[in-house]
């Protein structure tokens, strides 16, 4: 990337000015192709050249999905805790500060409702850019929060997961949250609400382990990784080698572990389908 920073971006500047933004290109992660940025975006970020779904923020994903971009958010309880006085090359209280003042989230999800497709909607969006999208005590509270609400409105619940797993800086803390939202997913199916889950990639942990295989409908976007635990560690686990493609979405696919894999760009209109389909509601 050293030839774009410093001859070609500076040679643009010199032609246009000093408006030329930092990010004007973007290598695809899985063929290399230089993306020139606006194309990309107006491809819901995916390569032109190989498909590959490249990282798509909670804003885009709220923007892809809700009718006009209209989404109201959820308040949920996420005071600064550090319950274990965690430190390791810095303290996990610093680390948290630090992902709020970069991502201007309070936590690794946002909650909030709109319309899909005309369909009254909960969603949960996990933000890998905070700590890796990883379920701590806040994460918890977002996602009861979410579920609580859609079940006193009567609106559908949906989650799109993107998360590392639990948050180890929190220990016990963390995976105390697996069942606390499984009982807020079984609440959620009490009331006779669809819970659809949305696998984006990576879904792993502790979250893979808990409300995100629990869904009425599985959705995942292409290529995404989603497993409990990495391939090398399972492989020295059982000494075998794995198959090729194993914990990729057409992988499970092909096995039963999700019932679809839609691109992206198809994505609101399916689930808009599926939410008519499920409530009996014409889309």
């Amino acid at each position: 990337m050293n030839w774009l920073t410093n001859f070609v971006r500076p040679k643009l500047r010199a032609l246009v000015g000093s408006n030329v933004p930092d990010n004007l290109w973007e290598k695809c992660s899985k063929c290399e192709q230089m993306l020139f940025y606006k194309e990309l975006a107006s491809n819901f970020h995916v390569c032109s050249h190989c498909g590959n779904h490249l990282k798509f923020s909670v804003k885009n994903r709220i923007n892809n999905l809700y009718d006009n971009g209209e989404f109201t958010r959820i308040k949920y309880r996420s005071k600064l805790k550090d319950p274990l006085k965690f430190k390791d090359s810095k303290r996990y209280i610093d680390r948290l500060k630090l992902a709020r003042d970069s991502t201007n989230e309070e936590d690794a999800v946002v909650v909030g409702y709109g319309r899909i497709g005309g369909q009254k909607t909960v969603a949960v969006f996990f933000d890998f850019d905070f700590m890796g999208g990883s379920m701590g005590s806040a994460v918890g509270e977002g996602f009861i929060a979410g579920a609580e609400f859609a079940v006193s409105k009567g609106y559908s619940f949906l989650v799109v997961s993107c998360s590392g797993g639990a948050r180890m800086q929190e220990g016990i803390f963390s995976l105390i949250q697996m069942p606390r939202t499984v009982i807020a997913v079984n609440k959620i199916k009490e009331a006779e609400l669809p819970y659809i889950v949305l696998l984006t990639n990576p879904t792993t942990g502790g979250v893979s382990a808990s409300f995100a295989m629990l869904g009425d409908i599985h959705i995942a976007e292409p290529d995404a990784i989603i497993a409990f635990t990495g391939p090398r560690v399972i492989e020295a686990t059982i000494h075998e080698k794995l198959p090729q493609g194993f914990q990729k979405s057409e992988y499970l696919l092909d096995h039963g572990m999700v019932d679809m894999v839609v691109q992206r760009k198809d994505l609101k209109e399916t689930i808009a389908k599926i939410l008519s389909l499920l409530t009996h509601k014409k889309y």
